[in-house]
């Protein structure tokens, strides 16, 4: 399906008009199978979860860990490397301090980039989305490790946070600047 632009004034008023006439006629193939249109709270609720993802990975590469923290509600959990679950924000702190402290990184700039792809998201309903998808780690070494990333959102005063996030290491470089329980 090809998208065109099919509105010509400011984008809030008549964009939206357009998005929202557009959405109403989109076929969406839900996990049920059922198609149905697509409403415009469900594209807000998708977009709000690829912000976050982005700005999860954006965050932690450069050490902004208070920006990690507040994009998880505050009673969430997480799970990663030692399988441990976290509960809430400052619990989930740890998991990006711990790691930060306990790296190779030598005594040299550090290159940290993950990258995320095949974001797969499931919106349940107005409360609740699920999404799982696969990322990579670039630094120093080149490929660092890899895996998935499990996650629930929720929205926390009108604003879309993850509940619970998995984050699951598939394979690691032997040279990997992460100690296996770190990541």
């Amino acid at each position: 399906m090809k998208l065109t632009r099919r509105w010509a004034g400011p984008w809030p008023e008549a964009g939206h008009r357009a998005l929202t006439e557009w959405a109403s006629g989109l076929p969406h193939r839900r996990p049920s199978g059922s198609e149905e249109a697509v409403e415009l709270w469900e594209l807000s609720a998708r977009e709000c979860v690829r912000d976050l993802v982005a700005r999860y990975n954006a965050n932690g590469d450069t050490g902004r860990f208070d920006q990690v923290v507040d994009l998880f509600a505050p009673d969430a959990v997480m799970e990663s490397g030692d399988g441990l679950p976290r509960h809430g924000r400052e619990e989930i702190r740890t998991i990006f301090t711990g790691a930060r402290d306990a790296a190779r990184w030598g005594d040299h700039p550090v290159y940290l980039r993950h990258v995320t792809g095949t974001l797969q998201i499931d919106v349940v309903d107005e409360t609740t989305v699920r999404s799982r998808c696969y990322y990579f780690v670039i630094t120093d070494i080149g490929l660092d490790h890899w895996g998935r990333y499990l996650d629930e959102f929720r929205p926390v005063d009108g604003v879309w946070k993850f509940a619970h996030r998995r984050v699951t290491v598939d394979g690691r470089n032997p040279d990997s600047l992460f100690l296996p329980d770190q990541t």
